[in-house]
């Protein structure tokens, strides 16, 4: 998205007192989504040795920030881009039980990032997953545990506004459920992000399912690696994926805000097609594509929800380097300076 700048825009909290904002909102969400979703917090890598499989792909063409370990020959180590199959390694690791899970802070350095409101070179998210069992793999499970997220979100936006009366709550009662190819029926000739504009504007808070697979115009919705979440298998709704976007409508920006991306993980059979479907076969030899082929990693669900766009959203800042200390372009400072953006 090309950089908005607010008409009149109004910070609502100096600098100082975002800080302590900040933290608030962290420490309550973590402990709010820990208690609904069963999850015990585990300490994050940030990097992974190259060639294992663990780190992510992202859309499957982002490529990580990597290095040379000297006490190790030289062999290369990526700075994480987000812990998705390393949380499912760690499931198994440590023999979760269906219905329970982990979180980890996850701190990533993203350099192919186009800079604007939403996008920084430093990504910061709660990645969470949960052990599930086979037959949980199905939309009804998909949504619940979106809607025991977004009552998260909606604790913590109260507790902000008793800390800040005059940041009143935004969010509506409840999260809508779409699936990509009806949003595509609906606005034929919109672009995805335009039609994510037109139903996050309508009802504030939406859950678009099925992100990767190809849709009935011949594109995808978004881009989906093929190695973590499922967005081929059909469900019950007749169409494919179970997984999705979380997307919010953000009054101070009036656009689409997307907090998290999320869904059912691969089973081998899905893993072994969306490969085949992506060309991406050699990937079946890696450390984690080959345990989970073998049926040596558990079922599961996770995502990621980033922690800098929670607070953005929550104290109405109009910009990610308003809650992050990150680096930006020059001109970029200047032009949010000039409109009372104030960077930390």
């Amino acid at each position: 998205m090309s950089l908005i700048i607010p008409q009149h825009y109004r910070r609502r909290l100096l600098p100082e007192t975002t800080e302590v904002a900040i933290k608030m909102i962290k420490d309550a969400f973590q402990k709010a989504l820990s208690s609904r979703l069963h999850l015990r917090r585990v300490t994050a890598p940030l990097f992974l040795l190259e060639g294992t499989g663990l780190n992510d792909d992202l859309n499957g063409v982002e490529h990580a920030v990597s290095f040379a370990i000297d006490d190790m020959g030289g062999r290369k180590a990526e700075v994480v881009h987000s812990l998705a199959k390393w949380k499912r390694y760690k499931l198994g690791a440590y023999g979760i039980a269906p219905g329970f899970g982990l979180y980890t802070d996850m701190n990533a350095i993203r350099t192919f990032e186009e800079l604007d409101n939403l996008h920084s070179l430093y990504v910061d998210q709660w990645d969470w997953e949960k052990t599930i069992r086979e037959e949980d793999r199905n939309l009804a499970y998909l949504k619940a545990t979106v809607e025991q997220i977004y009552e998260a979100l909606k604790e913590v936006e109260l507790k902000v506004y008793e800390a800040f009366p005059h940041i009143t709550p935004c969010l509506p009662d409840k999260v809508e459920f779409i699936h990509a190819e009806q949003l595509a029926r609906l606005y034929p000739a919109l672009t995805p992000k335009e039609r994510e504009a037109e139903v996050a504007r309508k009802y504030g808070a939406v859950f678009i399912i099925g992100i990767g697979d190809v849709l009935s115009d011949g594109k995808p919705h978004d881009g989906r690696a093929p190695d973590y979440d499922d967005w081929s298998t059909p469900n019950e709704e007749g169409f494919n994926g179970l997984n999705g976007d979380l997307i919010l409508w953000n009054p101070v920006l009036e656009a689409p805000f997307e907090l998290s991306s999320m869904g059912i993980r691969v089973s081998p059979e899905s893993l072994r097609h969306q490969l085949k479907v992506r060309n991406a076969e050699a990937k079946e030899k890696l450390t984690f594509h080959s345990m989970l082929l073998a049926g040596q990693l558990p079922y599961s669900i996770g995502g990621g929800i980033g922690q800098s766009r929670l607070c953005m959203f929550l104290l109405r800042k109009a910009h990610i380097g308003e809650v992050q200390a990150s680096i930006w372009p020059e001109e970029q400072v200047e032009q949010c300076a000039r409109a009372g953006i104030e960077f930390l």
